[in-house]
């Protein structure tokens, strides 16, 4: 007879960067570079990055929704990497969906990056990740889509390797993502998921303003 895996929730995104920091001590001290994902996966990424005296910044991808159905992702871009597109084949069959909306749709959301980038870092040019290791840091997976254009990216901009950490993702998300990055930690793969959110007793949105202020504490902390 199997058994399931009881996963308790993270008391919220601080306690999830705390965990995963020791999931990744041996990073300690190193020229690698903690890249998260804002807003929410910017919160983890600091107590990893800050925790183990590494730089933090941020790579922003955005999903590309379904049409009229703004949570379901039929898709991603990233922030860099010749902005490649990822999207679900079977999906944009199954939903008649064409090539001008998935196009359309990725320049919305490019904008939106643009946007993002600036606020943040107050450049869009890329950091310099050739021949670092890279961690790329979330506070979850759901399908994927935008962990996986921002590995594409990360791979495009020539980074020695690349290492997703995650506190959380659903089992079949979490496999499908492991043959993109040179390793994989994820703290807790409960099944069934539901949504990130229903793994953290405090999910509440960050906002623009703590992802900025938390770049600039990371930036100002000494290594």
């Amino acid at each position: 007879m199997s058994t399931r895996c009881i996963y308790e929730p993270f008391e919220n995104r601080s306690e999830a960067g705390a965990l995963l920091a020791k999931a990744l001590e041996h990073y300690k001290g190193t020229d690698t570079l903690v890249m998260a994902i804002p807003r929410g996966g910017v919160v983890v990424g600091y107590e990893v990055a800050t925790r183990l005296k590494l730089d933090l910044d941020v790579i922003v991808p955005r999903k590309i929704p379904a049409p009229g159905q703004e949570e379901l992702a039929i898709g991603a871009v990233a922030s860099w990497g010749n902005h490649d597109i990822i999207f679900d084949e079977h999906a944009v069959r199954f939903l008649g969906i064409s090539e001008e909306y998935i196009r359309q749709q990725a320049e919305a959301q490019l904008a939106e990056v643009n946007r993002r980038l600036l606020a943040y870092r107050g450049t869009n040019q890329p950091p310099d990740v050739k021949n670092r290791n890279v961690i790329l840091v979330d506070d979850g997976i759901a399908t994927g889509y935008t962990t996986r254009a921002a590995i594409i990216a990360l791979k495009r901009l020539q980074a020695d390797r690349v290492v997703l950490a995650v506190p959380v993702g659903p089992p079949e998300s979490v496999e499908a993502l492991r043959p993109y990055v040179d390793e994989l930690v994820c703290l807790r793969t409960p099944s069934p998921f539901l949504a990130v959110g229903y793994w953290y007793r405090d999910f509440r949105q960050t906002t623009d303003a703590e992802v900025i202020e938390l770049l600039e504490k990371a930036r100002s902390t000494p290594k």
